[in-house]
């Protein structure tokens, strides 16, 4: 078993682990979640440049690849859902931002404020674990359960993003 609290330098030599730890953002000593939120606003900024279609199958390789992920991962360090695991987060934002695709434009002036928003609400949404959200964290367990509760988290998100764009924002 792998020290619950790996290094930098540990996860560089476990490609699964430096991934599931959102390449080092997970590492962070406060609030990971946020910081690999953070962390996958970059990895967003270009998924937008593949167009609708090549977004959708980018969210959909990243949230299945994820399952796998978290899983070794959590086995490995022996812990079920360690803080410093992350890729959910990047899989969650990716899919609470899909409707700016409607945009498609990051130089739009509302592109930044709604990506803002997105991740405002999401981290909230992942944070707080309303129902139903806290029933899958509580009842769904491994790499799917590290996975769920934030994927179920975006599904609010994505309808707050969806809401400020054609509400106007």
């Amino acid at each position: 078993m792998a020290d619950i609290n790996p290094k930098f330098i540990d996860l560089l030599k476990n490609p699964v682990h430096f991934l599931a730890f959102g390449f080092g953002s997970g590492l962070a000593p406060k609030a990971p979640g946020t910081f690999g939120t953070l962390m996958s606003v970059p990895l967003f900024v270009l998924m937008m440049q593949l167009g609708f279609w090549g977004y959708v199958a980018t969210t959909v390789v990243v949230t299945l690849v994820g399952f796998y992920l978290c899983e070794k991962t959590a086995k490995d360090l022996g812990v079920h859902d360690h803080g410093g695991i992350v890729w959910d987060e990047f899989a969650g934002f990716f899919l609470t931002m899909l409707p700016l695709q409607a945009i498609g434009n990051v130089s739009d002036s509302r592109f930044w404020l709604i990506t803002l928003v997105g991740f405002i609400v999401f981290r909230l949404f992942d944070a707080l674990k309303p129902w139903p959200i806290i029933w899958f964290d509580k009842n769904v367990h491994g790499g799917l359960g590290i996975m769920v509760d934030d994927l179920v988290a975006a599904i609010p998100s994505l309808l707050v993003v969806q809401a400020a764009i054609y509400g106007g924002l």
